[in-house]
């Protein structure tokens, strides 16, 4: 499968495709950074079988394919899995289906969201925290539809194409927000669930530090089911951790830094404005 420019999007075509490369977390984990949001790959290099997890902004196809080749040939992934349906998550899904020709899976408490039968409630700006959170009112809020290629994640917990893997159901963010976690080495992909860099600072995306964070407070939905998700990541203590902003984490110090997230998550993580 090659790059045609007939099939994809042609926006950024000036940008050099040689900085589009996936970054390892581990031999069969990696990720791609697309401004804000990761698109992570699941699978090892030589396999035939691997998954995408997210699709990052809008305008990323042609090099998230760039970077999908580098690592994986002309492979195609088994499907594309989203955590959830933002978009910053799912901007370049319809494309990178089409140019594939595989499904999108989601849960099913989302799907009206990328069908365009819904949509999300609007970004607060006043949630505080950095520039993006003022910005986030001109984020992109219109219903996307990918109605042709998009089909319920199983309610078993079970994720297609990934016998070791599982699904974890962690509403709050949104509703029908999942994790993606390997209990055999602990490995979790955490969408926005949480974060490893400050979600609404536009100084973390340019300077990103490691630190676990709750969920991006503009557009989290229900505060409550964000604290219970986060309590529920904690109790599973995880090695490695990739979320959907920010960059990897593992060991200790993560471990300490989620607890200590789930512990004090009304301090940390709701906005002044959200508490009762």
């Amino acid at each position: 499968m090659k790059l045609m420019d007939k099939d994809i999007d042609n926006s950024n075509e000036e940008f050099d495709m040689d900085h589009a490369v996936a970054e390892e977390v581990l031999d069969d984990l990696a990720f791609y950074r697309t401004i804000v949001a990761n698109v992570c790959m699941i699978g090892k290099p030589d396999s035939d079988n691997w998954l995408l997890v997210d699709t990052g902004v809008a305008h990323y196809t042609k090099r998230i394919i760039a970077a999908v080749e580098k690592r994986f040939g002309d492979k195609a992934p088994s499907a594309i899995i989203l955590t959830h349906g933002h978009f910053d998550h799912v901007g370049s899904s319809k494309e990178l289906a089409k140019y594939w020709d595989v499904p999108i899976y989601i849960h099913s408490d989302e799907i009206d969201y990328v069908t365009g039968k819904d949509t999300y409630p609007p970004a607060d700006p006043t949630v505080g925290g950095g520039t993006l959170s003022l910005l986030s009112p001109f984020f992109p809020q219109k219903p996307v539809n990918f109605k042709k290629w998009v089909k319920p994640l199983p309610e078993n917990g079970e994720i297609p194409f990934l016998d070791e893997w599982k699904y974890i159901h962690t509403p709050g963010h949104s509703p029908g927000h999942i994790v993606l976690f390997r209990e055999s080495d602990r490995t979790l992909i955490t969408g926005d669930a949480i974060v490893t860099e400050k979600p609404e600072s536009a100084v973390a995306v340019f300077i990103p530090l490691q630190k676990v964070y709750g969920p991006p407070a503009y557009f989290t939905s229900d505060w409550v089911k964000a604290e219970e998700s986060v309590k529920k990541l904690a109790a599973l203590e995880p090695e490695t951790l990739l979320s959907g902003h920010g960059l990897p984490m593992e060991g200790d110090l993560l471990r300490e830094q989620l607890h200590d997230l789930a512990d004090n998550f009304i301090e940390q993580a709701i906005p002044k404005n959200k508490k009762h």
